[in-house]
Formats: C-alpha cells, structure tokens, sequence
C-alpha cells in the first residue's frame, strides 16, 4: 500500500466506529469520558505520528486497530494462569486481525493490502520485520506514558518492576530513548530506573 490513498480515513472512520462502542469510558486528555479502546488507538496513532511520521500505510492503520473491539473477548473468559493468559493474547490477536480484515474490506482495501496489516496487528516476525518493530515499539511506549503508572498503582512493586523488564528487550534501541525522554512523574520514573538498574 502506498502512503494516504483514499481509503485511509474510511478505514480510520470505521475502526472508530468500532471502538466508539466500548462500555468501558476512561478520562482522556482533556478529562473528558471516552470510550476506552477508542482512547487507545486515538493515542497509537498520536505516538506513531509523533516517532515516525512517514511510516507506511499498513504500520499506521494496524497502530489505529491494535486493539480493535478488545472488550469483546474479555480475560475473565480464561483461565486466571500464565497459559489462560497467553491464549488470551493470542485469541486476541486472530480476533483483531479478522475484524481489521472485515472493515478493511469495507474501506476499499485489496486483498495483499488487508494481509499485510493483519501480520502486523498479530506481530509476526517481530525481530526481522521493521515495520512490526516499529509497531511494537510505539505499543510499548504508549503503556509507558499513558497506561503504566495506573497499572503500578494496582501491582506489588515487584510486579511493575518485571513488566518494566520484560517491556524494554521488545523495544529498539532507538525506542529506548525516546522511552527515557518521556514526560514521567518521579514515581513512575523511580520504577523504570530501578527495573533497568536491575
């Protein structure tokens, strides 16, 4: 796909549509309720313009669809153990990826076009795809500036300091710093130099 073609902010509408939905409503930035999930893509694509602004096409419609109608597969539906969790996660991604296909289709995607967001919304080959890292390194950053001091807030220390870790080995080295240039409080900032310290 090449960069703004005329199904780009078709895709964006119907994908906030979808998200627009969520029965879950957070405070966004100007503390005013937004669904939850359409918070979180408003944000994916905010951070990617922000650290990328060229990326492609496919890289900035699987950043809007991340988390597409994630309510609809709750984790309440799977064993409360590290393997419920991870087919959880994995439940998730097939189901984000079939239903970006679906509004894809209807924004007026072809088919090799659909494909290569759905690789990228499930991840695959996250090391040697660039374009999947870049993906993972803005998903990361967004948990860190927006996500990761509210889930600190209802973890044992501990706890927060392994996401920490296991968070910084997905990310580039370039992700690294524009991680440590985020705007933390001094709370958040004193767990993330104690992970990394570690």
């Amino acid at each position: 796909m090449t960069s703004d073609t005329p199904h780009l902010a078709e895709a964006f509408r119907l994908f906030d549509a979808a998200n627009s939905a969520d029965p879950t409503l957070e405070p966004g930035d100007d503390g005013q309720p937004v669904p939850k999930e359409l918070l979180y893509a408003q944000r994916m694509s905010a951070c990617l313009a922000r650290v990328a602004p060229a990326a492609p096409e496919a890289v900035r419609l699987a950043a809007r669809c991340q988390h597409l109608e994630r309510w609809q597969i709750p984790r309440a539906d799977f064993p409360m153990t590290r393997p419920g969790y991870h087919q959880w996660r994995n439940t998730l991604k097939q189901f984000h990826a079939e239903r970006a296909g679906q509004l894809l289709t209807q924004a007026g995607y072809p088919p090799v076009g659909i494909e290569r967001v759905q690789q990228l919304v499930q991840k695959l080959n996250l090391k040697s795809d660039p374009d999947v890292q870049l993906l993972e390194d803005v998903i990361c950053l967004v948990f860190l500036e927006h996500y990761f001091l509210p889930f600190a807030a209802q973890h044992p220390e501990e706890k927060v300091i392994e996401i920490v870790q296991k968070t910084w080995p997905k990310m580039t080295e370039r992700g690294h710093t524009l991680a440590l240039q985020l705007p933390f409080s001094p709370e958040a900032l004193a767990l993330v130099t104690k992970a990394l310290e570690r």
